[in-house]
């Protein structure tokens, strides 16, 4: 259906560096990542910016030495 030749990609690259600059580049890819990101938990029903619970039980504290 599409075919993407490595031309294609910098073609469209190019496009976007004349469009939005040099400077804004990576905040447009950082809220295009964090947006498909978004959709992808909200279709799966899945949050993946959470960080998995670990278990404090088996985590042993150093003793502090009494004076």
């Amino acid at each position: 259906m599409f075919d993407l030749s490595p031309i294609h990609l910098i073609l469209a690259l190019g496009i976007c560096l004349v469009i939005a600059g040099p400077k804004r580049l990576p905040e447009l890819g950082k809220s295009l990542g964090r947006s498909m990101r978004e959709f992808r938990s909200s279709l799966g029903g899945v949050d993946t910016t959470e960080l998995p619970q670990t278990s404090t039980e088996n985590v042993e504290h150093p003793s502090t030495p009494e004076a």
